[in-house]
Formats: C-alpha cells, sequence, structure tokens
C-alpha cells in the first residue's frame, strides 16, 4: 500500500515549510510511520543541523530526515534528503516501504542531494557535506583559482606521438596485405574447383553406372528374345540344346544365390516349361544332354535340396507340443504324397497360414486345398479355397486318403 500523507497532513506540510523557509531557525525535520501502519507522521524537528538529525535517527524504524545545510562553496542555503532504513527493521516491512521513497520524495521537494542510509557510517556530516559540495554547480573558491594562474617556472616540452612515415616499410606492409589476400583468395577458389571436380567425377560414375545397367537389361532382353526364337519349331537340334546348357547354368548361378523354396519352383518351372515346348518338335534330335561340370552340379544340388529358411514372419509357429506328435505323421504324409503325386490328392488344414506373395495360398483350420503337387519336401502347392493356385507349408496340412 501507499503511504498516507492526508492523516497527518496539516502538521506534515508546517514541518515541512519550517524547513525550507530560510529565515526560520528550524533546519532539519524528521518523518516515520504510527506504528506498523502506512501513516506518516512527524517525529521531530531542531534547530542543530545535521549532528543534531544524526542522533534522532532510530536503528529499528524507517525514516525520513530533510534538512537545510550552508553550500561550503557558495555559501547558499541547500538541502538534504535522507531516507533512513534502520538495521533492526525486519525484511517484510523493509520491502513494504521502499514503495514509499517515491511518495515522499515528491511531498519533500527541493532536495539538492538524496542519501540512502542503513547505517550511522552512512549519515556522517562530512561525508553529507562533501556531497553538498561536489553536488553545487558553483565548485571553485577565488583564492584556489588565482593561485592556479600564478608563473611556476619553466616547463617542459610537450611530448608528442608523431611518427615520420617510412615509404619502403608502408610499401611492404601494403604489399604483404595484398599477399595475404591474394593467397586465401586462391585458396577458395582452389577449394571451389575441387568440389566442382567432385561432382562432375560423382555424375560420371552415376551415369556410367545408369549406362552399365540399361546395357545389362537390353543384353538380358535379347538373350531372351534369342531363347524364345530357338525354341520355335523353325529352332535346330543344336540351337534346342544350347538353350537347355543356359538354362541349367541359370538355374545354378540362380541357386547358389538364394535357397528359398519360391525361388527353386520357380527354376523347376522354367525348366519344365522349356523341356514341354522342344519335346513336341518332330525334327529334335535326340541326343544326349551336354555334360556339365561336376562343379556346376554340386552347386545345383546344393542350391536345389537346400533346406529352406525358417518362416519368422510369414506364420505363427505351430504350438510344440503338437508339432512334436504330428514329426512321425508329416514324414508319413511325404512319403505317402511322393506316391501319390499327380493323383488329385487332397488335405485339410491343421492350422491358418497367410500367403506372404502371389505364389502362396491362404487357408484357415478345416479348409480342404486340391490339386497338390509334391514339389519339396517342405513346401506343396495346390488349390486354396479361394480356387488360387500356389504354394504352402507341407506341415500345416494332413492328407486325405
Amino acid at each position: 500500500m501507499a503511504a498516507n500523507l492526508s492523516r497527518n497532513g496539516p502538521a506534515l506540510q508546517e514541518a515541512y515549510v519550517r524547513v525550507v523557509t530560510e529565515k526560520s531557525p528550524t533546519d532539519w525535520a524528521l518523518f516515520t510511520y504510527e506504528g506498523n501502519s502506512n501513516d506518516i507522521r512527524v517525529a521531530g524537528t531542531g534547530e542543530g543541523g545535521l549532528e543534531e538529525l544524526v542522533e534522532e535517527l532510530n536503528s529499528g524504524k524507517v525514516m525520513y530526515a530533510f534538512c537545510r545545510v550552508k553550500d561550503p562553496n557558495s555559501g547558499l542555503p541547500k538541502f538534504v534528503l535522507i531516507n533512513w532504513t534502520g538495521e533492526g527493521v525486519n525484511d517484510v516491512r523493509k520491502g513494504a516501504c521502499a514503495n514509499h521513497v517515491s511518495t515522499m520524495a515528491n511531498f519533500l521537494k527541493g532536495a539538492h542531494v538524496t542519501i540512502n542510509a542503513r547505517a550511522e557510517e552512512d549519515v556522517e556530516p562530512e561525508c553529507i557535506m562533501q556531497k553538498v559540495a561536489k553536488a553545487s554547480g558553483a565548485n571553485y573558491s577565488f583564492h584556489r583559482e588565482s593561485s592556479r594562474f600564478q608563473d611556476a617556472g619553466p616547463q617542459a616540452p610537450v611530448g608528442s606521438v608523431y611518427q615520420k612515415t617510412n615509404a619502403i616499410s608502408e610499401i611492404k606492409r601494403v604489399g604483404k596485405d595484398s599477399f595475404w589476400a591474394k593467397a586465401e583468395k586462391e585458396e577458395e577458389n582452389r577449394r571451389l574447383e575441387e568440389k566442382r571436380r567432385a561432382e562432375e567425377e560423382q555424375r560420371q560414375l552415376e551415369q556410367e553406372r545408369r549406362e552399365r545397367e540399361l546395357q545389362e537389361a537390353a543384353r538380358r532382353e535379347q538373350r531372351y528374345q534369342e531363347q524364345h526364337r530357338e525354341a520355335s519349331p523353325s529352332g535346330t537340334c543344336e540351337q534346342q540344346q544350347e538353350v537347355v546348357s543356359k538354362n541349367r547354368e541359370e538355374q545354378v548361378f540362380s541357386g547358389q544365390r538364394t535357397a528359398h523354396p519360391r525361388e527353386i519352383f520357380k527354376q523347376k518351372e522354367r525348366a519344365m516349361s522349356t523341356t514341354s515346348i522342344s519335346s513336341p518338335q518332330p525334327d529334335v534330335c535326340e541326343e544326349p544332354a551336354p555334360s556339365i561340370p561336376p562343379s556346376l552340379v554340386q552347386a545345383e544340388e546344393e542350391a536345389t535340396y537346400e533346406e529352406p529358411p525358417e518362416q519368422e514372419t510369414l506364420y505363427e509357429e505351430p504350438p510344440m507340443v503338437q508339432q512334436q506328435d504330428t514329426g512321425s505323421e508329416h514324414i508319413d504324409h511325404y512319403t505317402q504324397a511322393q506316391g501319390l503325386s499327380g493323383q488329385g490328392l487332397c488335405a485339410r488344414a491343421l492350422y491358418d497360414y497367410q500367403a506372404a506373395d502371389d505364389t502362396e495360398i491362404s487357408f484357415d483350420p478345416e479348409n480342404l486345398i486340391t490339386g497338390i503337387e509334391v514339389i519339396d519336401e517342405g513346401w506343396w502347392r495346390g488349390y486354396g479355397p479361394d480356387g488360387h493356385f500356389g504354394m504352402f507349408p507341407a506341415n500345416y496340412v494332413e492328407l486325405i486318403e
């Protein structure tokens, strides 16, 4: 809350007027609060100057003193405002009264020096008079000023910082600066050139890679068209044998790159389609197939009969107990299926299975799979419930006799 000056307004105004009146003997007035309220009252007045005023300050209160003093330089009256906050005042009261300083300054107008004091050292009369002298607009004395112009004898020569300009050193300095500026510019150009050259090389490598891929694609397309032309009725016996040899080599190399059953199935289909196309031709010579190196045969066998990887992400693993119980049955089913392959086998699904791509079929438990063909120990193919023909894991079904 703000300081209340209206309750004791006449007494406050009277004390202030007595101090500012030059002919009045009263030269100081002291103001404080009534108890813990914000009402300002007159704590006392006097004619003894700063020495008497300092004795009236209480270390347990917040007080405001207004005093008239004489300027030591000009002899004119000056007014000093002291905002006193004793060391014994609690912090809450200090914070509340800190907002009243501006209100009291507006009420006690005309102060030339304002002092914020907390201890007796801050209100020593000598210190206050020094501050008044410094704040005086006429800070001079006739006696001191006159002594300044007396003749003090010969004076020392005046120093100078002037230096004679050396043309050679100046040229060297300028040349050195231009040399380093030129060197920095050349270094920057070199870095830009290296960056541009690296980008150009990268573009050339990328262009060569694209051209190489396009050439390889064109060669594959040409080889594919040649295989179809060679497999046509107008082809000769030697061309058909060459196609069969190339197909086998491609199967061996592709088998070395992947061991997934679906890839094996696609390889077998290509081999079967090539054989079926070349078999009905009347002019085909029944000659033995060209011999394949043992290393290629071994690689083909390894690629063809390699165990398929675990289908961790394609289907859920069946319960362990049921897998152990059906282990021997699966072997019997496979043996039985190999004996009955090509006779329109049917099977009933034991678990649900979701196809990973278009080459597989999906089914739920108790669904029937018809037209089964045994292509591998772990993977068969047949017609699913939706009529789609594709592959499925053999251990997920049981044959129906």
